[in-house]
């Protein structure tokens, strides 16, 4: 815009005729030019127009290291202590597993909704949403050649199921995509075996997402994937999968590490493998359910907002602590912290706990819908998915004032040593924001086990570990009570 305007204002000014008194002229154009050089000077010098407002928010920033230590000393070391890990235990003690649609996922929006009102926050309520209902049912599958082996798996959700009976068929072992186009034509009536290595999870789980009707395009009957996890103890990893429009459509499931592994090296020496597939798993109409809300209301500027979040619903195994019970108690124990030490910042704090995240952040995506009328009012969107172990730090999506304004805050976290902030703020259900222009943070941890027990029956709370959800808690609400209680609001 400024190179553009001084550009047409020389043209302008140098064709401008000298008619009547030319002093008259030729002093508009000293004027002029000195004008330009003046407005040139001051956007060129940063110190001017860029640093001094943000100098003015570090200092600002700088003063909240007394209430930062509060925060830290009441979550890590005192009345709060092991709190959020109690209150996690608890509930997935009480109430297990909560796939959407189920039941369970009813009880648990029920028992959050009472104990966001017990624990005295203000504006619980709940927002309705219609969510998807996948039902497992029962489900086996057994080698019958070349010898009897039970096959440990788990249906991915939206997975159509068998016939009654089962189907019973070879088994075409593959490594990649690449590796079943190649060795398509001997693919029809089979059931694909994906023994895809694991990369990371967010390369390999295309072979989750996308293996069955790859399989289907060339004729297969059902398909069998290698779980997504760098580790397996014999435990098969569920999770989403996507049928591709005009595809038909075939049962699927997640195998072993193990079992994949052993039916590769069968086919490898020549063998004849022949599995037996049953599985009852079956899509219901879409159910009302309801995001989860609570908040500590702002006290200069109630209707701008910084969101804190995690997802209510897991997998239909294990107990859903890590995924993503965690997240979202640590959300619920931030505005706690905060509302014990009597704090409340000049914006909204608000903690939505979000329902059906596992079939493609379907609730939180509603939200969105209902709320981007008022995009302007979201300061910060924050997420935490990937586990609450050891925190180091926070991934950011923000533009470079936002940037460099969150890495201040961040140093008030130096007396835990979380100060890392890195790019790239990550999270289904806040991802719609962030594409927005919403500055967004998702909580990084030590998350190296994350994968181990995802989607497993071993997210338990045997994952769980007291003092690093202290820690993380700790992170959340100091970052959250700063961030809304600036005096203006992050820039984006």
């Amino acid at each position: 815009m400024f190179s553009r305007f001084v550009n047409y204002s020389f043209f302008s000014v140098s064709n401008m005729p000298m008619t009547g008194n030319k002093s008259k002229g030729h002093n508009f154009i000293q004027a002029l030019l000195l004008l330009l050089t003046c407005l040139q000077q001051c956007q060129s010098s940063p110190h001017r127009h860029n640093s001094e407002p943000i100098l003015g928010v570090f200092k600002e920033i700088s003063k909240y290291s007394d209430i930062a230590q509060q925060i830290i000393d009441l979550a890590v070391y005192g009345k709060a202590q092991n709190r959020s890990y109690e209150r996690l235990a608890l509930f997935t003690d009480t109430i297990g597993n909560r796939v959407s649609g189920s039941k369970n996922l009813d009880l648990a929006i029920k028992y959050m909704y009472n104990a966001l009102t017990k624990d005295g926050l203000v504006n619980v309520h709940l927002e309705p949403v219609k969510i998807p209902h996948w039902v497992r049912g029962k489900e086996s599958a057994v080698m019958l050649q070349p010898r009897n082996h039970t096959l440990a798996i788990l249906g991915l959700g939206s997975s159509v199921g068998t016939p009654p009976g089962g189907i019973e068929a070879e088994v075409l072992v593959v490594e990649s995509f690449e590796e079943l186009k190649k060795r398509a034509s001997e693919a029809k009536g089979k059931i694909v075996v994906y023994n895809q290595p694991f990369v990371s999870y967010g390369e390999t789980v295309a072979y989750r997402a996308s293996g069955a009707s790859e399989a289907a395009k060339v004729g297969a009957v059902a398909s069998l994937i290698r779980s997504v996890t760098p580790l397996s103890i014999n435990s098969p990893h569920t999770g989403w999968q996507w049928y591709q429009p005009g595809v038909a459509q075939i049962p699927t499931a997640c195998i072993t590490i193990e079992d994949a592994q052993m039916m590769g090296r069968m086919a490898h020496r020549g063998q004849r493998i022949v599995v037996r597939l049953t599985m009852g798993a079956q899509t219901l109409p879409d159910v009302d359910s309801f995001n989860t809300v609570a908040e500590i209301r702002g006290s200069k500027h109630p209707e701008q907002v910084v969101l804190l979040s995690g997802h209510l619903d897991s997998w239909d195994v294990g107990q859903g602590a890590m995924d993503d019970g965690g997240g979202a108690v640590i959300s619920w124990e931030a505005l706690s912290l905060i509302k014990d030490l009597g704090l409340r910042p000049k914006r909204t704090l608000r903690a939505v706990l979000w329902s059906a995240e596992e079939p493609g952040g379907v609730g939180a995506a509603q939200y969105f819908q209902q709320h981007k009328a008022n995009i302007s009012n979201f300061d910060l969107v924050m997420e935490s998915d990937l586990g609450t172990f050891r925190p180091l730090g926070l991934q950011f999506t923000g533009n470079d004032k936002a940037r460099a304004i969150m890495k201040e805050v961040m140093k008030l976290l130096a007396p835990i040593n979380v100060t890392s902030l890195e790019r790239n703020g990550e999270g289904t259900d806040i991802n719609m924001w962030m594409q927005a222009g919403v500055p967004g943070a998702s909580l990084h941890t030590a998350d190296q086990r994350y994968f181990w027990f995802h989607h497993s029956d071993g997210d338990t709370m045997s994952v769980q570990n007291s003092e690093e959800m202290n820690l993380c808690s700790a992170v959340w609400a100091v970052v959250a009570y700063v961030v809304a209680d600036l005096e203006e609001m992050l820039p984006r």
